[in-house]
C-alpha cells in the first residue's frame, strides 16, 4: 500500500500547492490593481521581459514621457500616474544606520497604489515638484530605526546615503531629510517587501542618490477595467509620437497590463501543477503494480483454498470478485490514509509559507480528493484484474493437489 500512499498524497499535495501559489500571485496582483499598467523601458516580445530585466541600462523614458501621460486628452482614461526610480540606500538616525531600498517617485503613487498612513501624510504635488527635502518610511524602516524610544518619528531628520555614492562625493555624509510620515504594514508583493523602503521625491531619487535622468518605470492606473485595452492604444501612441518612433520594430519601451501578468503566471503554475501531478501518477502506477505482484503471489500461496472453496460450489465469478475486492480494499486504505497524509502535509506546507510572510491560502480541493480516491480504487480494480482472473481459472483437482 505504501507505493498507493504516496501517489495519493503526492497529488493531494501537489494540487493543494498549486492552489496556494495561484492565490499567492493573485492577491499580489490584487494589491496592486488589475487595472494597473506598467511602463518599462526597453522593448520585449509579446510574452518576454523588457531588456533591463536582464541588467541592460535603457535610458528611454523620462520625467516628460510621464508628464505627458497625465494629459487628459491624449489619455482619458489615465485615473492617475506615478513615474519612479528605485535603488539601495543607508538611513541614518541619530547612532542607529539601516540598509534599506528606496522609490524615488511623485505625488501620483498615493493615487495609483493603495495603502494607508500610519502616521502623518504622503508628499504632495508642491513637495514633489520641488523635490523638497522630505521622506516617507515603511513600516519596517521605522520600527527599526525608533525600536526602543517614545520618539515620535514625524519630524525627525534622518541622512540617506545611496550605495553608489563616493566617499569624496558632496553627499558623502548623506542627504537630510525631514520625516513627514510612515506608511501602515502591506506586507509582500511579488516576493518584494513593500514595508521595508523609503519613499521620496523624484528628482532627488534620480540626481542626487542615482545620478541619473531616466525613469526606470511609470505606472497608470485606469478608471476601469474595461478601458485597459484602450489604455494602452493611446499610451503606445503618445509615447511612439514623443520619441519619434514610426515602425513598432523601433519601438523602446514596453507596456504591460497587470492582469496580462497574471494570467502568464497562472499559466505557468498551472503547467507545473500538471507536470508534478504526473509525476505523483507514476508512484500510483507503481504502487499498482506493487499491488499486482502481492496479489499474484497470494493467488499462489492460497491454492488449495481456491480449489477447497470451487469444490464446495465457488464459482469463477466468485472467487474473481473475491480477489477484486482484496485488491480494491488494499488501494482503497492506501488511498484513505494518502489523503490524511496529503491533507497533513499541505496544511504544514502553508503554514510554513505564512510564517515566512506570504499570503499563502490553505486549499483542499475536493476534486482532488476525489480524483484521488477514483484513481486509487481504480488502480486496484486494474491491477486486480490479472490474479482475480488467474485465481478464477484454476482447476479445483489440480488446486487441491497443489503444495
Amino acid at each position: 500500500m505504501l507505493g498507493i500512499v504516496i501517489g495519493v498524497a503526492g497529488v493531494i499535495i501537489i494540487i493543494s500547492l498549486g492552489a496556494g501559489a495561484q492565490s499567492l500571485v493573485l492577491g499580489q496582483v490584487n494589491k496592486l490593481g488589475s487595472n494597473l499598467l506598467s511602463i518599462q523601458p526597453g522593448k520585449s516580445d509579446t510574452n518576454g521581459p523588457p531588456a533591463q530585466a536582464f541588467g541592460v541600462i535603457i535610458t528611454t523614458l523620462v520625467n516628460t514621457d510621464a508628464i505627458a501621460l497625465r494629459s487628459q486628452a491624449q489619455v482619458p482614461h489615465a485615473a492617475a500616474v506615478n513615474a519612479f526610480v528605485r535603488g539601495t540606500v543607508s538611513v541614518t538616525w541619530q547612532n542607529k544606520t539601516v540598509d534599506t531600498n528606496f522609490v524615488g517617485t511623485d505625488y501620483g503613487y498615493v493615487d495609483v497604489v493603495d495603502f494607508d498612513m500610519k502616521q502623518g501624510v504622503f508628499m504632495d504635488q508642491a513637495q514633489s515638484q520641488a523635490s523638497a527635502n522630505v521622506v516617507v518610511l515603511g513600516s519596517t524602516v521605522a520600527d527599526e530605526l525608533f525600536k526602543g524610544t517614545s520618539i515620535d518619528p514625524i519630524g525627525q531628520v534622518i541622512k540617506v546615503k545611496s550605495a553608489t555614492q563616493s566617499d569624496s562625493s558632496l553627499t558623502s555624509l548623506g542627504v537630510p531629510l525631514r520625516i513627514i510620515g510612515v506608511i501602515k504594514p502591506r506586507g509582500s508583493a511579488f516576493f518584494q517587501d513593500q514595508d521595508d523602503q523609503i519613499f521620496l521625491p523624484l528628482a532627488m531619487g534620480q540626481n542626487q542618490l542615482l545620478g541619473i535622468h531616466h525613469l526606470q518605470s511609470i505606472n497608470i492606473k485606469v478608471d476601469s477595467a474595461d478601458n485597459v485595452e484602450e489604455t494602452i492604444r493611446d499610451v503606445t501612441l503618445v509615447l511612439k509620437q514623443r520619441h519619434h518612433i514610426l515602425s513598432d520594430a523601433d519601438v523602446d519601451f514596453t507596456v504591460r497590463n497587470q492582469a496580462t501578468a497574471v494570467g502568464i503566471l497562472t499559466t505557468i503554475t498551472d503547467a507545473l501543477s500538471l507536470f508534478l501531478t504526473s509525476m505523483a501518477a507514476i508512484a500510483l502506477i507503481v504502487g499498482g503494480i506493487g499491488i499486482l505482484n502481492i496479489m499474484l503471489v497470494t493467488v499462489a500461496e492460497r491454492t488449495r483454498e481456491i480449489g477447497l472453496r470451487k469444490a464446495v460450489g465457488a464459482t469463477n465469478s466468485l472467487i474473481m470478485k473475491q480477489f477484486l475486492l482484496e485488491a480494491g480494499t488494499l488501494t482503497s486504505i492506501g488511498g484513505i490514509i494518502g489523503i490524511i497524509v496529503g491533507i497533513i502535509v499541505s496544511y504544514l506546507l502553508s503554514t510554513l509559507m505564512q510564517y515566512l510572510g506570504f499570503e499563502w491560502d490553505f486549499v483542499i480541493s475536493i476534486t482532488s480528493v476525489l480524483l484521488a480516491i477514483g484513481v486509487s480504487i481504480l488502480t486496484g480494480v486494474i491491477f486486480g484484474l490479472y490474479p482475480s482472473f488467474k485465481a478464477a481459472k484454476l482447476d479445483p483437482i489440480e488446486a487441491l493437489r497443489y503444495e
